[in-house]
């Protein structure tokens, strides 16, 4: 049997994001927390890999100052060599519309046109860079490590409960259908929701002596 991805919890999602955006701290904390939840988003709500995430450039998020609605995702930078187009959630618009202005505009604008950067050289993220920043959030927001592509499977998971498995293959960028149908395997939300559910419908339980 073949084993279903690992997948977050929503509460777990939102633990995570909550450990990545820095509220309570100083301003480069601030900017580099919304720098961290941003590219989470990108694979939590859009389905990114973390090496396409990394490769993104600022005109591919934003257009005119605002952010797209759409993320082309580019053909030299996709995994499989080919283009998709994934629409973009409010709150990852939200977070884009953000970077411009804590980011990619103004004082803060950077001469590179690369979207995330680390904020003292200048250079790129490395997919290890986002590996380890993941893997302490998680630790901090619900005590285990997380990797990057955990979030991919999030996001695959539940558009798979509201898509046919054409689209999810198509946003995924999965050559194979096969490779998208595994995740039709149930998660654990699913299982608490299944139990939820036929506790509801059972009669309330009547007081005996056992």
């Amino acid at each position: 049997m073949e084993k279903s991805p690992e997948t977050l919890t929503v509460l777990e999602q939102h633990r995570l994001l909550d450990a990545l955006l820095v509220k309570d701290g100083t301003k480069r904390q601030f900017r580099l927390g919304l720098r961290n939840y941003t590219i989470a988003l990108l694979m939590l709500d859009a389905g990114l890999r973390v090496g396409e995430a990394v490769k993104l450039l600022q005109s591919d998020l934003i257009l005119a100052g605002e952010p797209m609605l759409n993320l082309r995702i580019r053909r030299e930078i996709a995994k499989t060599r080919t283009v998709r187009i994934v629409p973009l959630s409010a709150r990852l618009r939200d977070a884009l519309k953000t970077m411009q202005g804590k980011w990619w505009s103004g004082e803060n604008s950077h001469v590179s046109t690369v979207a995330f950067y680390n904020d003292k050289t200048c250079r790129p993220l490395t997919t290890r860079q986002v590996e380890r920043i993941i893997e302490k959030a998680a630790l901090q927001a619900f005590g285990r490590k997380v990797n990057p592509h955990v979030l991919r499977h999030t996001f695959a998971s539940k558009l798979m409960r509201v898509a046919p498995d054409r689209v999810v293959q198509d946003l995924l960028g999965h050559k194979q259908l096969s490779s998208t149908q595994v995740y039709t395997h149930p998660n654990a939300d699913d299982r608490k929701k299944a139990i939820e559910k036929i506790n509801c419908e059972e009669p309330p339980a009547t007081s005996q002596n056992y």
